[in-house]
């Protein structure tokens, strides 16, 4: 298995990014791949995550209404949009894939949910600057 992202970049306040991951090896209908980020100082952050099967959805607070989150299951690939950026969104951004957590489960345990994933990428950068 194997989890590259692209898109990230400089963006100012206000503005949209999106963030793609391209997943190889990841075609059973039972994983989920989830966003994350993590920003200098801070600890890591589940930002949203799908299912590859039924394309349920999760998303933390902080970026609830701002971002979505879809999928392409012809393509094999998860695409972030981030809308309305704010200069707390500056951050290295991560996917993962997951073979046990559901988006429900991450929605309740969210300071857990990245011990259930298996695979990530190498991260992509944010940042949002004027």
């Amino acid at each position: 298995v194997q989890l590259v992202e692209s898109g990230g970049g400089l963006v100012q306040p206000g503005g949209s990014l999106r963030l793609s991951c391209a997943t190889y090896g990841v075609t059973e209908d039972y994983y989920v791949i989830g966003w994350f980020r993590q920003a200098p100082g801070k600890e890591r952050e589940g930002v949203s995550c799908i299912s590859r099967g039924d394309g349920t959805t999760y998303y933390a607070d902080s970026v609830k209404g701002r971002f979505t989150i879809s999928r392409d299951n012809v393509n094999n690939t998860v695409n972030l949009q981030m809308t309305s950026l704010k200069p707390e969104d500056t951050a290295l951004y991560y996917c993962a894939a997951s073979r046990s957590i559901t988006p429900q489960s991450q929605r309740d345990m969210p300071s857990y949910a990245a011990a259930f994933y298996d695979y990530w990428g190498q991260g992509t950068q944010v940042t949002v600057s004027s």
